[in-house]
């Protein structure tokens, strides 16, 4: 068992009360000792209201059409990580925690939620899952990244992804996880190759207001220091959005 380091909540200073949903869910591979779940430590008193946590037999969650280490997704996991793969595909047990809470002034859920996991690890887990942003950690690469002392940075949380587009020298930045904040995706557009670092800086800057509580209305202009001119905010997407599994919040590069 590991040192147990609290887990801070913070507040959201942008945040105001509004109708989005907040989104978790985690794979927590292992074999688990029939103990209470040493979240205390963590700063976590347990799962927060609607975070569900189920025990699966590790060979009949693997008959779930849903199973996440098969198939393109499971080959990703495989290649990412293969010593994290290798645990979580040997495992008998995995519990799986998800569930949707209402949007929140402060992060105190994902604090609760997250000491659990860190509790889980000490009582025979090994691998966790993060289906939100593509992520396949095992016990101690899961720790280092957000068991860090005063919190782990916002970009911990999230995975920011550059694809190329269609037109040549052409392409796509954006984000998967802003689902655990409640909020749209960042999504930037034809972005040249000569903007390709500004625009992740400007993906992780948008991405972090957002975790702190702010939103975007369609059609709003983007303004502010080193932004380019001519950005405006176009939402769309949904939870059945097959690129994002989130809604989302675009904005096409100027030419």
């Amino acid at each position: 068992m590991t040192t147990p380091i609290a887990i801070p909540a913070w507040q959201r200073p942008h945040w105001h009360a509004s109708d989005e949903e907040i989104v978790l869910q985690f794979y927590v591979f292992g074999k688990f000792d029939t103990v209470r779940v040493p979240s205390d430590g963590y700063g976590s008193p347990g799962l927060p209201q609607g975070i569900e946590l189920t025990s699966h037999h590790h060979a009949a969650l693997r008959q779930w059409e849903g199973y996440p280490l098969k198939g393109a997704l499971g080959r990703m996991f495989r290649e990412d990580a293969p010593e994290a793969y290798k645990r979580a595909v040997d495992a008998p047990e995995v519990l799986v925690l998800r569930g949707t809470l209402k949007d929140s002034a402060d992060t105190g859920y994902l604090r609760d939620t997250l000491g659990v996991i860190a509790g889980l690890l000490n009582i025979g887990g090994v691998a966790v899952l993060d289906p939100q942003i593509l992520g396949l950690f095992d016990a101690d690469d899961w720790r280092q990244r957000y068991l860090v002392k005063d919190g782990a940075p916002i970009r911990n949380h999230l995975l920011i992804l550059r694809d190329d587009e269609e037109a040549q020298g052409r392409h796509w930045v954006h984000t998967r996880g802003l689902r655990k904040f409640g909020r749209p995706d960042i999504s930037l557009r034809h972005v040249p190759e000569r903007d390709v670092d500004r625009a992740g800086a400007l993906c992780q800057r948008l991405a972090e207001l957002e975790a702190l509580g702010a939103h975007f209305t369609d059609g709003q202009p983007l303004e502010g220091d080193g932004i380019p001119p001519g950005l405006v905010a176009k939402l769309g997407g949904g939870i059945g959005d097959p690129q994002f599994n989130n809604s989302w919040v675009e904005f096409n590069w100027p030419a």
